[in-house]
């Protein structure tokens, strides 16, 4: 079987940005462009995309953004019962906001590496195959 990811929010917006770890991500959708591997994204990503581009671009530009991301090679998961508790347990058990929560729950319950760049998401390092970007180099 094909290696599978999920790409974290963070990853994404480091794509878009053209942030430290913007070349891992483009060489993972090529993967996935030419199926070498499966990439997935969580549903709750397209209202974190959408409030993060709203607040720089408006409206317009922000459903430019969603839909540019839906173009690319990934399989989004619209998270079940079993993604929602098991996003619970994750979040009752480490300190995650809901959407990281729910992001590595996916991640978790379809065996993929969850591509980030968001710190909280450390404190699931041997509960989850992480690939870790570069953070963004403080100011």
């Amino acid at each position: 079987m094909a290696e599978r990811y999920v790409l974290d929010t963070s990853a994404i917006l480091a794509f878009l940005g053209d942030e430290a770890g913007a070349g891992k991500v483009e060489r993972l959708l090529r993967g996935a462009q030419a199926g070498r591997h499966e990439i997935l994204a969580c549903a709750i990503t397209l209202m974190e995309l959408f409030y993060t581009a709203m607040r720089t671009t408006g409206e317009d530009g922000a459903a430019y953004v969603v839909a540019l991301v839906r173009a690319w090679p990934l399989g989004w998961v619209y998270p079940d019962e079993k993604i929602l508790l098991h996003a619970g347990r994750l979040k009752a058990t480490s300190r995650l906001s809901v959407a990281g929560a729910l992001i590595a729950a996916v991640a978790d319950r379809h065996d993929a590496t969850l591509v980030h760049k968001d710190p909280e998401l450390k404190a699931l390092r041997g509960r989850i195959e992480l690939l870790d970007l570069p953070a963004r180099e403080e100011r």
